[in-house]
């Protein structure tokens, strides 16, 4: 009897067997030297099960229902049993390859709804004997690595907490390898002509790149300083080292220097390095980085957007061809030149699905550059961490972390990360002295007429408060000509009004500009003052970066100011520790404030930072939460819900697109979406001024909740008896 694995639409057959050998050996092209043997096995075992008349019968269409994915893994638990880390290792990849990696539970679960590593193999034992796919052994020559490398490499510390952080990421990526190889092994059966390569010349991006750089003038010292800055750190960047630290100051050029550095680390790697991978905090900096890329050397590299605001179908400037490449490539990362959010990025490493983990095998291999890297949150500190070490450890990947505000980050890397090399690209900052272009002053405790005052004093000011609801009200306050920006309004009137306000501040026309943080970083604004209200120093020193960026004045005046407002609890902390260094540094921009400050917070969180680790819930491998973690892994820790404003042409043709069951509207209606809290949500829900018409996306239904100036404002007519 032959045994198939798939049968294609045009009734093509595949064996099992074919099958099973390519992806053990896809799998194993993709895994690092360390992990091979063990890929090799994930592949070759993995569906054993469908060795069995059982399945064969429901591919050809009877409706049986049989768990073919736990039978490798019951075969290696039998060959090992229960005390050999690497046939556990395959026992929770094999078993989960298409649900996802299993709890490891306990030998004790029986429950027949429990879904553990445990209870699962207990079950598949007692209801799915050996004889129902032991054909797979005339075939199949079955062993399980002895491993001896990985053991090694698990037990070179004796730290058990660390032995089951290895053994976490081991069985992630050998997972990974594995997933992947199922998935493209079937894609190509089933569609043989699909093409997924992507291009790139990085002799010819790197040309474009250094060809940019060359041509900015050199006119004024500060010019001539970024011009060093850029060249101590490209020739710091020539030392060994996994991990390195670009600490440059607002408007020194830190993207175009970080992206040379990548460069040439990756073409001096020879072909052992594949891709570069760009991260950003947010999606609204990631489309103008995105654009600039494009514009230096698009034509030579393919560039894959992975965020929730790019829709592929709308970019006109690519081919069809090539749009289909780069949305398929979405799925494993597999393209040369990836420009992706944080929250992607980490969400992915420790995923417990094949959707998000196909991902992480070509994670390795690669220059990653961290931007904004001050961004990442405190209690997410110490697996983002873990997992960047992990990847500069065992996949020949670098890290590139890049920030105008550096943490120290000493502490944190000796604890989570202790056998990375770290190298400091910043050695000699003596023309960071050319940056500073502002000064810092405390206000203290005003109003909003005293704000609005003071701001009237200068030519054009920015005003950064800490709520939306704040921005609307002192907005309200304001005369003259005014603009407003807050994640109240969607990104489509967000770009809209940015494009507003750069062109006002060429002109001679006085203007104010209230904001909440969303301006911080990333968008590209100089103001005469800048005023911003009590938050955490980053939050500062980055709105501070909006004044008197382009260092045409002697120096701009920053100032920080507090409202009679109790601040929001993650705030608070922040908040307490730059009043104290308000007041002990003349220059809160220094690099020794900044440092004490990240060593203040830091400290002041430990038990948030050492408590988030998969570790802490385990108390061996065999019994790590893969799943629940995965769950748990919040890296944005508040759940929001979009809501649709249909106030434009362009929005109202995708909302009639998606009630017309035309789903594909859904991503590109992101650009006239505001987001709401929970509370926010249901408030909308009780007021009666949303509906979801059917469709499962949520619009506002009276427009009158919502000002093109002002976004979303539902407590408008809260006078007003409804």
């Amino acid at each position: 009897m032959k045994y198939y694995a798939h049968k294609s639409e045009d009734n093509r057959l595949q064996t099992v067997k074919d099958h099973l050998f390519s992806v053990a050996k896809m799998a194993e092209s993709f895994s690092a030297q360390l992990f091979k043997e063990i890929a090799y096995t994930s592949g070759l075992l993995h569906d054993i099960g469908k060795y069995s008349e059982r399945f064969q019968k429901r591919l050809n269409g009877d409706n049986i229902r049989y768990e073919h994915s736990c039978c490798g893994a019951i075969e290696c638990y039998k060959l090992s049993g229960d005390r050999n880390p690497i046939a556990l290792m395959l026992e929770y990849c094999i078993s989960g390859h298409h649900s996802g990696i299993p709890d490891g539970g306990t030998k004790i679960d029986r429950a027949h709804n429990n879904v553990t590593l445990h209870s699962r193999l207990k079950r598949a034992m007692d209801y799915v004997g050996e004889s129902d796919y032991s054909a797979y052994k005339k075939e199949i020559g079955l062993s399980v690595p002895d491993g001896t490398a990985i053991l090694n490499e698990l037990l070179s510390t004796n730290n058990k907490k660390e032995i089951i952080e290895r053994f976490a990421f081991f069985t992630r990526y050998i997972f990974s390898c594995l997933t992947d190889a199922d998935f493209l092994d079937t894609e190509e059966f089933c569609q043989p002509m699909l093409d997924r390569k992507l291009k790139a010349d990085f002799v010819a991006v790197k040309r474009a790149v250094e060809d940019r750089l060359r041509g900015f003038t050199q006119d004024t010292p500060l010019k001539q300083a970024r011009s060093r800055l850029q060249m101590q750190a490209y020739n710091n960047a020539n030392t060994s080292g996994n991990i390195s630290i670009l600490n440059m100051p607002t408007g020194s050029g830190k993207t175009l220097c970080s992206l040379n550095i990548a460069l040439s680390k990756l073409m001096k790697s020879g072909s052992t390095k594949k891709r570069i991978i760009y991260l950003i905090p947010y999606t609204s900096v990631i489309e103008q980085t995105a654009d600039t890329f494009k514009r230096i050397f698009g034509k030579y590299a393919d560039i894959l957007q992975h965020h929730s605001n790019y829709v592929f179908d709308s970019d006109e400037d690519e081919e069809t061809d090539t749009l289909n490449k780069l949305k398929r490539a979405t799925e494993n990362w597999d393209a040369p030149f990836i420009i992706t959010t944080n929250v992607q990025f980490f969400q992915s490493l420790y995923h417990y699905k094949g959707s998000g983990l196909r991902k992480l095998h070509n994670v390795g291999d690669s220059v990653i550059i961290f931007d904004e890297i001050h961004l990442l949150p405190i209690n997410m500190l110490q697996p983002c961490l873990r997992g960047i070490g992990y990847i500069t450890k065992y996949l020949n990947s670098e890290a590139i972390f890049l920030s105008a505000t550096m943490p120290d980050f000493d502490k944190l890397f000796k604890r989570y990360m202790p056998d990375c090399t770290v190298t400091k690209l910043m050695t000699d900052k003596d023309d960071f002295k050319y940056f500073k272009k502002c000064r810092y002053i405390n206000l203290g405790k005003k109003d909003y007429n005293g704000i609005l005052e003071k701001s009237s004093q200068y030519s054009n000011s920015l005003i950064v408060v800490n709520r939306k609801k704040t921005a609307q009200e002192l907005y309200r306050s304001m005369s003259g000509k005014k603009y407003h920006l807050s994640t109240y309004m969607t990104p489509h009137d967000r770009s809209r009004v940015i494009k507003s306000i750069r062109d006002e501040l060429k002109g001679s026309e006085r203007i104010t500009v209230v904001s909440t943080s969303l301006i911080e970083v990333g968008v590209d604004l100089d103001f005469k003052a800048v005023f911003r209200q009590m938050a955490g120093l980053d939050n500062i020193l980055q709105t501070g970066g909006r004044c008197n960026r382009d260092g045409n004045e002697d120096s701009g005046d920053v100032f920080v100011f507090e409202f009679d407002e109790k601040p929001a609890r993650d705030l608070q902390g922040p908040i307490d520790i730059v009043k104290h260094l308000i007041n002990k540094y003349d220059d809160i921009s220094s690099t020794e404030c900044i440092e004490e400050y990240y060593s203040r917070l830091y400290d002041s969180n430990d038990d948030i930072i050492v408590k988030n680790s998969i570790s802490e819930y385990a108390s061996g491998i065999d019994n790590i939460p893969f799943r629940t973690y995965a769950r748990n892994f919040e890296f944005i820790n508040e759940e929001t819900i979009g809501i649709v404003i249909n106030n434009c042409d362009k929005s109202e043709e995708l909302v009639q697109r998606l009630k017309n069951k035309d789903y594909t509207a859904k991503r590109e209606l992101q650009r006239y979406t505001v987001s709401l809290r929970r509370y926010e949500f249901e408030q909308a829900l009780k007021l009666g001024i949303i509906d979801d018409f059917g469709t499962g996306v949520f619009m506002l239904t009276n427009n009158d909740y919502y000002s093109n100036e002002t976004g979303l404002d539902m407590e408008m007519y809260n006078d007003i008896i409804l």
